[in-house]
């Protein structure tokens, strides 16, 4: 790494850390002040607000990250420009383009970074901030693996209902279970009423524990009865898992990149509209982490400035294009989950938007062009 490199990355990591770690901080602070007296009233340990946060802190950081590389660029390249040190630095035979190169694969790293949390991480942490609270106020605190009661569910391919009193998300045993068999005619064939479901990922075989299975036949009517209440009955061949059966009950937003190619694949009979929030989200998760490099390719250019009215205005364009992205982001999403945008378009079509913008910022830089400005002329009496 040459001198040059390391001079601009100590300039950009300076202001970037103090911007990151500032805003974390913001953010612990308000919501503390929001969930702190839940937290004090039902007595919850250290122990669980650690946790608790532990798992919120790939999702704040999804939101963090691209701020504090907004900020910290500005600023950064805004104070070598005050100084005349990016003068220097061109004046000598560096390039822009080389000068900011450094900066570039800082983006890509973020991203990176975003893309692993944005993988797994951060969707269960969507999903796991409600289920956590209400099972805190309740006295119960599972923050990891959120608990379902009441819980139905329908696999339309096998014809089979499940309703559950009682499963935590994750965990292969389900408590009280009646589970009801139909045929193509919506009757009723077969119902099996059971203390405990317990799968067996290895085998992939359900356990049925205590209970009784009740064979009806064609006029509805019990045929014949099955007892295992001292015993077991095994149900192989079923395709129904934990995951899928707790899964219907959490939103497109909450599941992770697996969860929601598995989400399309056993739900594909759906029509394209209830499935269209859950493509949406897939491509979002690829699409979302390259906010970063969006942010530095606008940023960047905008930072380099010769006047302190010059810096002022990129600072200004900088913020305005930035939330400008957050705005298309939410709305081009939301079009989406109503099927009114592709899947794709909905989740690059900002991010594609404002790197165009960058490019053409970064190639009047280049080239020694001025950057276009917004002027209010007053009108003439």
């Amino acid at each position: 790494m040459r001198l040059l490199d390391r001079y601009v990355l100590r300039n950009f990591f300076e202001p970037f850390f103090l911007c990151f770690f500032g805003f974390l901080a913001i953010w612990l602070i308000f919501d503390l002040s929001d969930n702190g007296p839940d937290f004090i009233s039902e007595h919850a340990s250290l122990r669980i607000v650690l946790q608790f946060y532990l798992t919120q802190l790939p999702a704040i950081i999804l939101i963090v990250l691209p701020v504090g590389l907004l900020l910290a660029l500005l600023f950064s390249m805004g104070k070598m420009s005050r100084s005349n040190e990016i003068i220097s630095m061109l004046g000598a035979g560096c390039s822009v383009i080389r000068l900011i190169t450094p900066l570039l694969i800082v983006g890509v790293l973020a991203s990176g970074v975003l893309f692993a949390l944005n993988y797994k991480l951060a969707p269960h942490a969507e999903g796991i901030k409600k289920a956590a609270l209400t099972q805190i106020k309740r006295g119960r605190p599972n923050i990891e693996h959120p608990t379902l009661e009441g819980h139905l569910f329908r696999d339309r391919e096998t014809l089979r209902t499940w309703y559950v009193r009682k499963m935590v998300a994750g965990e292969p045993t389900l408590q009280d279970v009646v589970i009801h068999q139909q045929d193509a005619n919506a009757n009723i064939t077969k119902t099996w009423y059971a203390r405990r479901a317990i799968w067996n990922a290895k085998t992939a075989e359900w356990v049925l524990q205590r209970g009784i299975a009740k064979i009806f036949d064609s006029e509805g009517k019990e045929d014949r009865r099955i007892n295992f209440t001292a015993g077991t009955a095994p149900m192989s061949g079923w395709r129904e898992t934990p995951w899928r059966i707790s899964s219907s009950s959490f939103e497109a937003q909450s599941l992770s990149v697996p969860e929601l190619r598995d989400y399309i694949k056993y739900n594909n009979d759906f029509p394209r509209a209830q499935l269209a929030a859950y493509r949406t989200h897939l491509s979002q998760r690829f699409a979302l982490p390259w906010n970063c490099f969006a942010v530095v390719l606008v940023a960047a250019p905008l930072g380099i400035v010769y006047s302190r009215r010059g810096v002022f205005g990129g600072v200004v364009a900088s913020i305005f294009i930035f939330f400008g992205m957050i705005f298309t982001t939410n709305l081009c999403l939301a079009l989406g989950k109503g099927d009114r945008l592709s899947p794709f378009a909905a989740a690059w079509t900002p991010n594609l938007v404002v790197a165009g913008i960058g490019l053409v910022l970064l190639y009047m830089r280049s080239t020694n062009r001025d950057l276009p400005k917004l002027t209010f002329k007053r009108a003439k009496r």
